[in-house]
Order: C-alpha cells, then sequence, then structure tokens
C-alpha cells in the first residue's frame, strides 16, 4: 500500500473482466496504471451460467493478469461493492511480466472453493469478442441501480440483465 493525494493506495491483481479499460472506467471513472502480471499457484475457472471468471489456489496453475496501481481507498470500496459477496479480496504475490519484479497486491478469490459451477479455464480475449460490449451495459446498470433506494447488488443485476439476454436468444457461457 502506498500514498496517493493523502489517500492509501493499493495495487490490485485482475484477472478477469477487470483487465478490460473500459469496464475499469465505468466503475472508477478512470483507469489507473497498469502493469502484465503472473500470478502462480492459481486457476482460473470458468463458471456456469456467468460471463465472469474466478481464481481458486491449486498449487501448479498461473493466471496471467494485470495489476491496476495507485486504486484508492474509495475505488476499493467500489471494486469490493462491485465483486459482491461471491469472493474476498486477499493479498497474494505476483510477478511482473516485463521486470520478474515480485509485488504483494490485493486480489479476489472465490469463496466457494467446492462450488458445482466451477469448470474449465476462462479466457479473456474469447470473453472480449463475445461478452464486453453486454458487461459494459450490464456494469453502467449496476452503477445506475446502485443510486436508487433499493440498489441491486451487482450479482442481481448483472442475474435480470444476462437473462434478458436469454429471452432474446443470446445464450450465457455454459
Amino acid at each position: 500500500m502506498s500514498m496517493l493525494s493523502g489517500k492509501a493506495a493499493y495495487d490490485l491483481f485482475v484477472y478477469g473482466s477487470l483487465q478490460e479499460p473500459e469496464v475499469v472506467y465505468v466503475l472508477l471513472n478512470r483507469v489507473p496504471d497498469h502493469v502484465s502480471a503472473v500470478l502462480s499457484g492459481f486457476h482460473r475457472f470458468r463458471l456456469k451460467g456467468r460471463v465472469y471468471p474466478t481464481i481458486l489456489p491449486d498449487g501448479t496453475g498461473k493466471v496471467n493478469g494485470k495489476v491496476l496501481k495507485g486504486i484508492t481507498d474509495d475505488e476499493l470500496k467500489m471494486l469490493d461493492e462491485f465483486e459482491d459477496v461471491e469472493y474476498d479480496r486477499k493479498t497474494v504475490e505476483v510477478m511482473l511480466t516485463d521486470t520478474s519484479e515480485k509485488l504483494q497486491v490485493e486480489t479476489y478469490v472465490w469463496k466457494n472453493k467446492d462450488d458445482p459451477d466451477l469448470y474449465g479455464e476462462w479466457d479473456f480475449e474469447e470473453w472480449r469478442q463475445h461478452d464486453k460490449e453486454d458487461f459494459v451495459t450490464a456494469t453502467k446498470k449496476f452503477l445506475e441501480n446502485r443510486r436508487l433506494p433499493e440498489a441491486k447488488t451487482r450479482m442481481d443485476t448483472f442475474k435480470t440483465f444476462f437473462k434478458q439476454d436469454l429471452e432474446n436468444g443470446k445464450p450465457l457461457d455454459s
């Protein structure tokens, strides 16, 4: 953790939709500096019925992603809210791709290690081609909904949004 304009600043390893600058901009109203990194000892899973991934420790795997630098306290609260109750924020060690420097960072790890919906390997480029546009729209909807008196969680917002997509003939990841 460092200081940024008098506020605590965090480095956050992201491995899914938060690698996409457009998603980060919607949530934080800026795109922080970022660098490529690898998290060892974890696996990035697909989740049945969802367009975003998760990670869990597996001892041998490697997950490619980015480290978002200088996340403020307020931004971290926003990201915690966005990641919702399904994830725990943990401190992990990553290796920066360009320098091999090791860095202690925060990341979001799936709470339910026995979740029957975990499978396979999630692919960022595939997500960008097929789901990015709808994901950005759903993220905007999440931000709109959180301003309402009966604010919906990200999970509820995405379930509603992507359920409508299913009804319109666009299948979710299965």
